[in-house]
Order: structure tokens, then sequence, then C-alpha cells
């Protein structure tokens, strides 16, 4: 569930605007939360920062953060000279000695034996947090108690983040009952750790607010950071709503609270509640943006965001990456530059995540052009990118199919050795396959095989790809890859598969399926569907029973799905005895049929005329709880067409006309050939009136009345539709030609028979008897014999090569002697 409201939001958008001029965040420019907020401020923003036309192109988007280039250099170089080269030394007194002696001697009594005596608590909590192994920690700790330090609630809170990172839960909690047996009193960092470390260790969230349980039972309220690391528990499960509940009341805990309501509710934000002051740390206004954004509510992000900036609450880089994502991942990207551009202003310098959000936001918005730029511009600024920056790019040339960018970047990892995950393997090969570049896709495959880096899902996804693009035999190679590397999984054989399927090896299909068992694999309900939609669709349906019926005795059936692709293949076939039969299998397997199953049998009997066994399968549809539905009632027009049966097909049309679609094209050219087969004048011209005013009206709808006025004998309305059918360009299949040129021979028009007969022949339409009887009835009315048109019938007939043009010879004499 989504967040609805945010306490601090302000029911007054422009009371966020800063109201003193000692607000040192904005230093020159009071409108930069408005321009940021304003929805529709693309142009203002421009405008109202005094920046030129062109401010957002691709120059000028990239060099935002440029003019802090050589500044940033020296200050990064600076700091990781400083942090690499005096990690200890900066702790000052014994400390610096005493890490070094227990990094190189393994003997606590040794190691710490110039110090023993002096060592203060503060020390101690130092030692213990700087130990990179979680078995040398406890060691130490475990020194300290032997030796009688006063261990504190601060070493037991160190000690409960060292084991929970690692996930040992029975010693942590071993070290807890040791800590409360010891009468050391659990503070609120305690308890803040605890849910910590236990919200990360994977699906342990449950055990993680047990611990926020047992703070309250001993009276104790979360502080600010234990509020935070609750919040962020919640917002790793996407439990967004809970986590916007629990700061709200963890709020209203810390501050009095005072409620303000708009009475105007019809706007978003007006209903929200508006607390009064905290002031909230950077970090907790980060996790809380952060929290927002992916909830998807980007106005209760803005409205902290802007809290902050009038608060004077310090935004640091980790707030301004929070925010660029979020505005990134709306496509907000006008004011991800303005962002930017005060960042430079609060001299708050891009870190590695600013540059890879930055990267992935303008690949997702297609601009690959700046993607690039700002790769180039992290490595300017002595930043170098990581795996996420390399892995980003690449998957990005690769989808785009740029061969060239994505073998430099390639080069490029490999001379840094990076490597190259799946994902990116994944990406690079499917580019090649697309692009039909076999030679390369191979030599790429080859490279991580032959160094044994394929996982056995990387192996599934190249034989997909493979597969995909019809490529089967080298499908069948990378499989033999696999096979050798003993990575052979359900989804190897699954993708095989359907590879076979797509090639149309239908027999290698089944045989691989029928291995699967020999290599230790067991069939999975998909293994058992994607062969049996092979086979169906391949009008193989016999083969495809016989693995349905495994496939049900195995008690993988867990729906109609598998019965219905099977059905459906006897019915193309026209075996309907057999789909029956396979149904009524179904039902005595207590495989519940669904609506799409009967449509399938109701239609198929509708396409054989039976009414009786269609309805029969209405009627069973309807007690099994299912409403007829267009499709259905369709399938019954037709067969109610077929038929003749006008009651019925009426029925069925009102029931359609009620609808919320309507009747369709379809639907109603049923009804209009059942009008015009019984000469029913004005209910046929309602139809068509109708059909021609929603503009669907189509060939077929034109004929039928072309063909009724015919009957009845108004040549001129006949005329008018079949002039109207020339027009629109509905002439197009041997059936409407011949009833145009049947209609002109009938009232003696040999120009308009002449012109369509030319029209059909100049379309690739070839003419048949009917057509040919209806021009030489239209000859014997001009006086042309009947010995001179039975020979042209006759050279029809025998395949004559000239036949054709002896017949437009002969209607253009005519034509011409009548002129």
């Amino acid at each position: 569930m989504l967040v609805k409201f945010h306490p601090l939001c302000s029911t007054n958008v422009n009371a966020l605007a800063p109201t003193s001029t000692s607000t040192s965040i904005l230093p020159e420019n009071n409108n930069f939360v408005h321009i940021l907020h304003n929805p529709n401020s693309t142009k203002h923003v421009i405008e109202h920062q005094d920046a030129p036309p062109n401010s957002l192109n691709l120059e000028q988007d990239s060099g935002i953060l440029k003019k802090r280039v050589d500044r940033s250099v020296v200050l990064r170089h600076d700091k990781v000279h400083t942090r690499g080269s005096t990690k200890w030394v900066c702790y000052g007194g014994h400390i610096p000695s005493i890490l070094q002696a227990l990094s190189t001697i393994q003997d606590l009594d040794e190691a710490f034996m110039p110090w023993e005596e002096v060592l203060t608590c503060k020390e101690i909590s130092i030692i213990l947090k700087e130990q990179v192994s979680w078995e040398r920690a406890l060691q130490i700790f475990e020194w300290f108690d032997k030796k009688g330090y006063e261990l504190n609630v601060i070493h037991y809170n160190i000690m409960f983040r060292v084991l929970g990172m690692v996930r040992k839960w029975c010693l942590l909690e071993s070290l807890w009952d040791e800590m409360n047996a010891r009468g050391v009193q659990p503070v609120n960092s305690t308890y803040g750790t605890l849910v910590d470390v236990y919200g990360k260790g994977g699906q342990r969230k449950d055990e993680a607010l047990v611990w926020l349980k047992r703070m309250r039972s001993q009276g104790m309220e979360p502080d600010e950071v234990t509020m935070g690391i609750v919040v962020q528990l919640h917002k790793r499960n996407g439990e967004f709503q809970k986590a916007h509940n629990f700061f709200r009341k963890w709020y209203s805990t810390v501050e009095p609270l005072r409620l303000r309501r708009s009475n105007d509710t019809s706007k978003v934000g007006h209903n929200m509640l508006s607390y009064i002051s905290v002031c909230l740390s950077s970090r907790t206004c980060n996790t809380l943006i952060d929290m927002y954004g992916k909830a998807g509510q980007l106005w209760p992000a803005f409205e902290l965001f802007a809290k902050m900036i009038r608060q004077g609450i310090s935004l640091t880089t980790v707030t301004f990456n929070t925010m660029i994502h979020l505005y990134g991942n709306h496509g907000c990207l006008e004011k991800v530059s303005l962002l930017l551009q005060k960042m430079v202003e609060l001299q708050c310098l891009p870190d590695a995540r600013t540059y890879n959000i930055l990267i992935s936001v303008y690949i997702k918005h297609n601009n690959i052009n700046l993607a690039v730029r700002y790769f180039a511009m992290m490595k300017e600024t002595c930043l170098e990118p990581d795996l996420v920056s390399y892995r980003t790019l690449l998957h990005a040339y690769s989808t785009r199919k740029m061969v060239r960018e994505a073998e430099v970047h390639v080069q490029e990892m490999d001379e840094k050795g990076l490597e190259i995950d799946e994902f990116a393997q994944s990406a690079v090969f499917r580019m090649y396959i697309e692009l039909h570049m076999l030679e390369k896709s191979w030599l790429w495959f080859r490279r991580f095989h032959l160094s044994g880096s394929i996982t056995s899902d990387c192996y599934s996804a190249i034989i997909d790809a493979y597969g995909q693009q019809g490529y089967t035999l080298e499908a069948e190679k990378v499989f033999k890859c696999c096979k050798e590397r003993k990575k052979l999984g359900i989804l190897v054989f699954n993708v095989m598969i359907k590879a076979y399927g797509i090639g149309k090896f239908y027999d290698k299909a089944c045989q691989l399926f029928d291995s699967m068992e020999t290599y230790g694999v067991g069939s999975n309900k998909y293994s058992y569907s994607s062969l049996i939609h092979i086979l169906a669709t391949a009008d193989k349906p016999h083969i495809a029973k016989v693995y349905l019926k495994r496939m049900q005795e195995a008690g993988l059936v867990t729906d109609c799905i598998p019965y219905t692709t099977v059905i459906s293949s006897f019915v193309k076939l026209g075996q309907l005895e057999q789909a029956e039969r396979l149904y009524k299998e179904m039902i005595e397997y207590n495989v519940q049929p669904d609506v799409i199953i009967y449509g399938v049998l109701i239609n198929a009997f509708s396409d054989a005329g039976s009414v009786k066994d269609a309805v029969c399968y209405v009627d069973e549809m309807q007690r099994a709880g299912f409403s007829r539905n267009p499709t259905i009632d369709n399938s019954l027009m037709k067969l109610y067409t077929k038929v003749g049966y006008l009651e019925e097909a009426q029925e069925t049309y009102k029931l359609l006309q009620s609808s919320e679609q309507g009747p369709c094209i379809f639907s109603s050219n049923c009804m209009l050939d059942l009008y015009t087969e019984r000469l029913m004048v004005e209910q046929a011209i309602e139809i068509f009136e109708s059909l021609k005013q929603k503009g669907v009206a189509n060939e077929f709808s034109y004929a039928m009345m072309l063909c009724m006025y015919k009957k009845i004998g108004r040549l001129n309305e006949a005329i008018h539709i079949a002039k109207q059918m020339r027009n629109l360009g509905l002439l197009t299949d041997l059936l409407s030609y011949n009833n145009v040129i049947g209609l002109y021979s009938t009232g003696r028009r040999l120009q308009e028979a002449t012109e369509t007969f030319k029209q059909m022949i100049k379309s690739g339409i070839q003419p048949d008897d009917f057509t040919f009887r209806a021009l030489g009835q239209c000859l014997l009315k001009y006086g042309v014999s009947k010995q001179d048109i039975g020979r042209l019938e006759v050279m029809v007939k025998k395949g004559a090569p000239h036949a054709l043009q002896e017949w437009m010879l002969m209607l253009s004499s005519v034509l011409g002697l009548d002129d």
C-alpha cells in the first residue's frame, strides 16, 4: 500500500519557500524549492536561473559539475591519501601500535602485553570495531572478559553488530543472555543494532521486530537512529505504509502534536497531517525521502526535501543522490539538472553513486551519449568507476546493438581486471546473436565457457538466445558444453526443448525430454507445458496427449491450460470426437474447465454447424458459474447464421447490443446476412446504416446490401452501393468482384462491367466461371453471338495463353461499337 500522507508536509505550499535571508543553503536563489516542485516548470527553470536557451543540451548538462573538476581532483586525492596511509594513526595514543601488534601477533597475551594495564573503555571499543575477522573480534572480546576488564554496553553493541553481520545468531543470542546475566542494561542503541542486523540478515524481519517489542516492553522508546533503522527495515521489505506509520507514530511521541486540517480536501496534500518542528538529522531525512521515493510518492519526498532546506538541515551528497534518483526515475530530467547546479553551488561534491545514478537515469531515458559523458567525467574527477558503472554501460551498449562501443568497453574492463557478470555476458551474447554475428557470438561464449565462469542460468540464456533466432544447431552445441561442465539444470532442458520446437525438430524435443531423468533432472510443470504446446501447435495432438497423460499422472496438472492446448489442436484438425473425449477425461480427473475451454468447444461445434452440441456446452458453462461473454455469443452468431436460425440469432444479437462493448462487426454482418437472405429490407438497412455511422462497415457489409437490393430489383440502390465499394477500395476478393460484375451485367452496364473486370485483373485476382458467365450474358445483350461467347469460354477452360486478352478485345470492341 502506498503512502498517502506525510506528517512534515505543510498544507501551504508557499510556506515551504525560505522566509529568512539567514538560510545559508540558498545563498542567492530563494526560488529553488518552488522551481523544483512545479511540475510544469521546464522552461521556467531555465529562464529563472538565467541560463542560456540551450542549457539542457548535452554539453551544458554534462558540464554542470565541470566547474569544480580541478578543485575536486585535489580534494579527493588528498582525502584518499590521508585515509589510506593514516587510518590507524588518526586514533592517536596507543591504538595504532596495538592494532599493528594484533595484526601481526596471534597470541593475545603477547600482543597486549605492553598495554595490558593501561587500556581504557574507549580503546577497547576501537580495538573491537577495527577487527576484520569476526572470529578475531570474538577472541579478543573473550580475552578482555577473562582478564577482568569491565565490558560495558557499548562493547556488547559492537559484538552484536560483528556477529549479526555474519549471521552467527546462536553466538549473538548467547552473548545477549550473558550480558543480561551480568546486569549490563541494554540501551537504545543496543536494540537499534539488533533490529538492524536481524533486518539485514535475510528473511528475518519478524525476529528483528521482536527486538523492538522487547525494547518497548522495558518502557523504552526508539531514538531517532533506531527509528530510522526500523523505517529502513520496512522499506527494504516494500512495506512503505508501515514505514510511514511507524515514523508518524514516533514523531508524535517526540514533539507535542499540533494538527492543522484544511477545509479543502479536494486536492492532493490538503488533507495531510502537519507536525511542527523536530529538527531531524540529515540521515533520517535521507532515509524518509528514499522511502517516499520508492513508494512512488513524489510529493511527500519533495515536501521533506523542502523542509530540510527551510530548517537549515545539512544537504549531503546522499540527499542529492536520493533526490536525483527520485526525479530521474520519474522523468524530471530538467530538475535533475537543477539539483546538479545546486550541488556545485553548495560545494557538495558528487561521489561514485552520484555518477552511477546519472548514468542509469540517462540510459533509462535513452540518452546514451550523456550517460557516456558522465562516465568520462567520473574518471576526470579521479573517481574510479566501479563494477556498477561498467556493467550498466556495457548492458546499455549491448541492448542498443552498439558493437564497437561494447567491444572497446569490454577491453577496458579486461585491462582493469573487472569481472563481467552473467547478466553482462548474456547481454553481449544476445547483441551478437540478434545481429547474426555467429562467429563473434561463439568466440564470446567460448571465452567464458573455457574459463568455467558460466553459470547454469547463463547457459540457459545463451541457449534461449540461439533458439529464439532459429539457430538450433548452435543452441545444441551450447547444451553439450553445459553437459560437459555438469551444469545441466531444469531451466537448461526447458530452453533447449523450446529451441527444438522453434526449429521444428519435434522428435529431438521429445527425445531430450525423455532423457531428463537419466541426467538426474526431474521434469517440472513448465517442461511438460512447453513440450505439449510445441506438439499441439505443430498439429501433433496425438503425441501431445501422451505427454499430457504423463503430466497428469505426475500430479503436475494444476489447471486446464494444457488440456485446452491439446483440445484446440484436435479442433483445428477437425477431430471433434477426440477433442470431446479428452475433455471428458479432464473432467474425470477433476480438472475444472474455464471459460476459454468452453469457448473452444462452442466455437468448434459452431463451425461444424452442430446447434445441439454448441448449446449444450453453453448451458454447461453457465451451470459451472461462467457468464456468457461476447466471444461465446459471436460463436453462436456464426452458428445461427450458418444454419439459418433467425430468432436465436436475434436474441443473441440483443445480448451483444446490451453488453459494454456492443456487437462487433462480425456479429453485425451475421445479422445482416440473415436479414438480406430473408429480404428483411428495413432491418438490414438499420444495421447497415449503424455500421456506416460507426465507420466499421466493411466489404462484406456492402456486398450483402448490394445482393439484397439486386434480389428485390432496386438496381439503382445496388449500383450506388457498387460505386461506393469501388470508391472506398472495398473490392478486394473474388466474391465481391463477381457480385459487382453480375450487377452491372443485369443492368446492361457494359462499360462499368468492363472497368471492374480490368480492375480485377490488375489487382491480381483470377476470374472464375461465374465472372465469365456474367460478362458473357452482358455481351449477349449487346448482340454478340452465343458462338463467339462460347469460343471465349472454351479458351479460358483450356487455359489458352491469350484468353484474357481475347475477352478484353471483345469487350473493348463492343464498347467501341456502342459508342
